[in-house]
Order: C-alpha cells, then sequence, then structure tokens
C-alpha cells in the first residue's frame, strides 16, 4: 500500500468507527458524572441526569432514548408529572425520531454554561436550538429553564414545542425513505443507526474519492495549459499538494452525499466532528505543503545567489513554521471534538512560563540559531574556528552547530555558544598570513645580513603569488643568542593547501639564500672563546670620558631623553637610505629634470 493510501486511510477508518468510539467519550464531557448528595446546610443540588446546561439535557435525551429507556429520556421533557406517566415514553420516542429526521443544522453550538447563551429576542430562561420541520409543519426546538425541588434549576425540552411533536412526527413518517427499504435493513441497527445507513455511509466513501479525483483532474489541464502558455512551468508543481487537494475534495463531497441519508441527530452530530476533523487535517497538510515549496524556492534562488546565511535561515524558518501549523491543526482538532480550548490556552500560558524558565537554555539557543544565521557569520560547508577547535560547518540546527573537526570527529555546539564566543571564518579569508622568523649565526657579519635581508625582499617581490604590496623583511634582534630577520607578506589563495605549498617553497627559496650568503641559519648552542683580551682601548674610553664630561659641564646630558630641539637640528642628519643603497641612487634620477 502507498504511503498516500495510508495517509488517507485513517480519516476514513475514523468515518466508520466514529459512533462507537466517540459517542462515549463526548457524552461524558457534556453530562457530569453523580456526585455523593452535598450536605444540606451548604443548599447545593447536583442533577444526576446531567441537566443543569442546555447541552446536558439535549446530549442526555439523545443517549437515553438512542438506548431505548424512553421512561428516562422523558425526565427531559417539561411536562406534568400525571402526563409524563401516561404518555411520556410515547412522546419521547417520537421526538427522537423527529429530531433525527426533522432538525436542520448540528449541535455544535449547544451551550455547555449552566446559565446559556444569550440569543437576541429570546427570553434568559430559554434557549432555541433550531428548527425542526417536514413538509408545510414547523416548529422550534426550545428548552427551558425551571425550578426543581430536587435537582435545582434545570434545562427541559419545553412544553411549546412538544405539542407540535404528534403532527410532525405523523409527517415524517409518511415521507421517510425507509418504508421502501428491506425491512431487516431498517429494523437491525448499529450504534443507534440502522444498517442502510451504514451501508449507504461506506459505499459514499468510494462514491466521493472519485468525484475529488475527477474534480481534480478537471482542474489540472486548464492550470497546467496557462503555466505553459504564460511561461511559468512551476505552476504545475501545484500537484504536490494534489494528495492532501483529493483528502479535501473528497471529505466535502463525503458530507454532501451523507446529508441525504437522514442520519440520527446524535450520530449526525458525530459525523460533523469526524468530518471537520478531515477537512482540518487536510487544510493544514496542503498549507504545509505550500510553506514547504514556498521556502525551499525562496531558498534555492538565496543560494543561487551565494548568499547561504539567508538559505540557512529559511530552512530554520521552514522547520519553524510546519511547527506551528502541525500545533494550530492539533488546536483546531481539539477544539472541534469539544475541549474548551480557552482553558487549555490559559494553561498554555502558564505552563509555557514554566517550560520557559525550565528550559532557558534550550530558548537560548533557539534564539541564538536564529542570530547566528541572520548576521550570516557562518554558512553550512565554512571552515571555522570556535575557541580552540576548528572543522567544517556541517549543519545549523534549532539546538546547535554540528562541526566536523579535523580529527574527524563531529563536534555539537550549542547556538547560545556560538552567538556569544569569538568565531573565525577561515573560509573568508582573501589572503593567508605567511610569517617567519629566520634566526643566523652571531658570527655573521654585517653585509652578510644586507646580502640576505636584499635577497629574500628580491625572492618575495618576485613571486607570483606574493602581495607585493603586503611584504616586509627586517632585521628585528640581534641579541638572542642570533641575528633574527622577521619576514612577512600575504599569499594570494584562500586555499589552504596552495598556502602550504607556497610557504614550502619559500623557506626552501630562503635556505638556499642564507646558503649562497655564506652563513647560515642558528642552531640552539654555546659558543666558548678562548684568546688574549686586550683590554679597553685607552684612547678611545678618554675621548668617551671627556665628551661626557663636556656635556656634563654645559648641563646638555641626553638623559633620559634629547631636548625636544636637539631632535628638531638632529632630522635628517644621517644619511637614509645609504648612499650605497640603489634607493637613494633612484631618488638622484628621479630629481627634477631641466
Amino acid at each position: 500500500m502507498s504511503s498516500f493510501s495510508k495517509k488517507v486511510g485513517l480519516p476514513v477508518l475514523l468515518l466508520i468507527a466514529f459512533p462507537s468510539m466517540h459517542a462515549q467519550g463526548a457524552l461524558d464531557q457534556i453530562l457530569p458524572r453523580p456526585s455523593a448528595p452535598a450536605n444540606s446546610s451548604t443548599h447545593t443540588f447536583a442533577d444526576p441526569l446531567g441537566r443543569g446546561t442546555p447541552a446536558g439535557t439535549v446530549f442526555g435525551f439523545l443517549q437515553a432514548a438512542q438506548s431505548g429507556n424512553y421512561s428516562m429520556a422523558a425526565q427531559y421533557l417539561q411536562l406534568s408529572p400525571a402526563r409524563r406517566q401516561t404518555e411520556g415514553e410515547q412522546l419521547a420516542a417520537k421526538l427522537k425520531v423527529v429530531m433525527d429526521r426533522a432538525l436542520a443544522g448540528s449541535l455544535k453550538d449547544v451551550s455547555t454554561q449552566p446559565e446559556g447563551t444569550p440569543q437576541e429576542g429570546v427570553p434568559p430562561d430559554r434557549q432555541k436550538l433550531g428548527i425542526m420541520s417536514s413538509g408545510d409543519i414547523e416548529t422550534d426546538l426550545e428548552l427551558v429553564r425551571v425550578s426543581d425541588p430536587k435537582a435545582g434549576k434545570i434545562w427541559l425540552i419545553s412544553s411549546d414545542t412538544l405539542t407540535k411533536i404528534p403532527e410532525l412526527y405523523d409527517q415524517v413518517e409518511a415521507r421517510q425513505v425507509e418504508n421502501r427499504l428491506p425491512k431487516f435493513l431498517v429494523k437491525h441497527q448499529f450504534a443507534g443507526m440502522p444498517v442502510w445507513q451504514w451501508l449507504a455511509l461506506l459505499i459514499a466513501i468510494p462514491v466521493a474519492a472519485a468525484i475529488g479525483g475527477l474534480f481534480l483532474l478537471i482542474i489540472d489541464f486548464p492550470v497546467r495549459w496557462w503555466g505553459q502558455r504564460r511561461g511559468k512551468p512551476e505552476v504545475a508543481k501545484w500537484r504536490l499538494a494534489f494528495g492532501p487537494a483529493w483528502l479535501f475534495a473528497a471529505t466535502v463531497a463525503h458530507k454532501v452525499l451523507a446529508s441525504y441519508l437522514g442520519m440520527p441527530l446524535l450520530q449526525r452530530h458525530y459525523y460533523a466532528q469526524v468530518n471537520s476533523v478531515a477537512l482540518i487535517i487536510s487544510t493544514n497538510w496542503i498549507l504545509w505543503r505550500g510553506i514547504q515549496w514556498f521556502l525551499r524556492n525562496v531558498r534555492n534562488r538565496a543560494l543561487a545567489h551565494g548568499r547561504g546565511g539567508t538559505g540557512s535561515l529559511l530552512q530554520l524558518g521552514e522547520r519553524v513554521a510546519k511547527a506551528g501549523v502541525f500545533v494550530a491543526a492539533a488546536f483546531f482538532v481539539l477544539g472541534t471534538l469539544g475541549f474548551n480550548m480557552t482553558t487549555a490556552l490559559a494553561g498554555l500560558g502558564i505552563g509555557g512560563l514554566a517550560v520557559g524558565f525550565g528550559a532557558q537554555k534550550t530558548i537560548e539557543n533557539l534564539f541564538g540559531g536564529v542570530s547566528v544565521l541572520g548576521d550570516e557569520v557562518i554558512r553550512v560547508g565554512d571552515v571555522c574556528r570556535f575557541g580552540d577547535r576548528a572543522g567544517t560547518v556541517e549543519d545549523i540546527g534549532l539546538r546547535s552547530t554540528r562541526v566536523r573537526t579535523e580529527e574527524r570527529t563531529l563536534l555539537a555546539i550549542p547556538n547560545g555558544t556560538v552567538a556569544t564566543i569569538n568565531v573565525e571564518n577561515l573560509s573568508r579569508r582573501d589572503q593567508i598570513l605567511f610569517k617567519t622568523n629566520l634566526g643566523l649565526r652571531l658570527e655573521t657579519k654585517a653585509d652578510h645580513l644586507r646580502f640576505v635581508l636584499a635577497e629574500i625582499r628580491r625572492l618575495l617581490y618576485s613571486h607570483a603569488k606574493v602581495d607585493t604590496k603586503s611584504v616586509r623583511v627586517r632585521l628585528v634582534d640581534i641579541t638572542s643568542g642570533s641575528h633574527t630577520v622577521e619576514v612577512f607578506c600575504y599569499i594570494l589563495t584562500q586555499d589552504f593547501n596552495e598556502f602550504a605549498a607556497v610557504r614550502e617553497d619559500l623557506l626552501l627559496r630562503m635556505i638556499d639564500l642564507v646558503e649562497e650568503s655564506g652563513t647560515d641559519l642558528a642552531r640552539p648552542s654555546q659558543t666558548l672563546y678562548v684568546g688574549r683580551d686586550s683590554g679597553v682601548e685607552t684612547e678611545k674610553a678618554d675621548k668617551a670620558v671627556q665628551k661626557i664630561a663636556e656635556l656634563r659641564d654645559g648641563k646638555q646630558l641626553p638623559f633620559p631623553d634629547f631636548s625636544t630641539e636637539h631632535i628638531s637640528s638632529l632630522r635628517g642628519s644621517i644619511d637614509y637610505p645609504q648612499s650605497e643603497s640603489v634607493l637613494r641612487n633612484d631618488q638622484h634620477d628621479s630629481g627634477p629634470k631641466r
């Protein structure tokens, strides 16, 4: 059996078995259970027949009459004790037949409040439930609230309604279709409804299915023709909702067919509930498919334009929207089945606060996911660093972001954490930094260092994968056990594997340049020099002491620093670049020409 048949089969089975499954549950909600006698001092009453509300009276009468207990059913009629004793059972049986076959509408709007529902033009102690008509005879089905010495305030079917019942009964009996059917189909009943009506309902199921399918096929041809003519092939995708649309059309068709069967009022009420549930399911199913189709189209367009963050946000929005549709459908179904949704919504609000306090982290992660997707800081497929961990983002869900690490493990990070920590997106680098320090031996002469510096600069300026504007090659230290040369530049690539290859090439070339200079890279070692110390050069030392003495006598010692005027006089007094530098020669060549 196909998945579609399984989905449609559930409403069909509910449609077949609704009276036996649902009748007792619905009546248990409407009719109160008998309670223990109240203390006489409290002066409260509890009617064991459940006549305290209009709904309790109507459903209690129908339940008693359906079970054949007409003496109990007569207790719901406004009759005098003598008349109830003599005519009550007969009148209750006729009223049941008239209500089943002549009352238009359903019982879904019958009030469940003890005071009833205010109706325009109707006294507060009365309730009109509908009109019973057959031929040229009609009357209102009316309830009246009276005082009972044992049960207190109760609702009864009014005597004004009962006066017309005999005439309506005769009219209904003369017009009913059962007189033309085989007796065994009329005589035998199941769950309060004749067998022939059950058979008619079953036969109506494939007929309604065929009508619904034919209706959709008739619609499909002009819709597809219009889409092709307008150059909109996506219109043909409405067939994605063909299954739920077929269920909707078939349910409507079955309801129309069932309206001609004249089902008993109580069974008609339950049938209307099941039919409404099927309509709610099909409608929300169509909405579910529509949301899925629309948001996925928008998401694909966003991804086609390179807006991965928007695509991920739409994916999250699709999940939230589907969850909303499901919750709304559940509330509609419960409301249709007669549950008090006002109380349920109030309880949901209080429960929502409790859940909010108890699930703060979950809610924080949910909004954190929305924040991350909305800012487009990371996208699925990006290589990112989260704190001290790095990996490829595989999914951004409602609760967490899943990352495939370099060790091929799956790391789940709560979205609340992702929204607050520093996230480094490595995939969005336009260039990759190359930085290293070369340590040369301390015996390296200054000219050797100049050779190394010049050749490394030449190397970087000549390399096709190096950003020449970022090149920096400088001697940065001479006292830490080696002459340290810092090499800094950016590699023109976003691919780390390509960067690793360029880095390897540059390092090997730098080793060659160091070897060409006649020196070598410094290695961790200690050098011990043994020689005869000639001591301090007396002449140079005397000159230095004499110069400091002159500065002291003239109060010109440059400590802790030179004066501002002295610094200004010194500015530019040293040749830079040096006279041997090619840059200095370029400056002379680029001087003013005549």
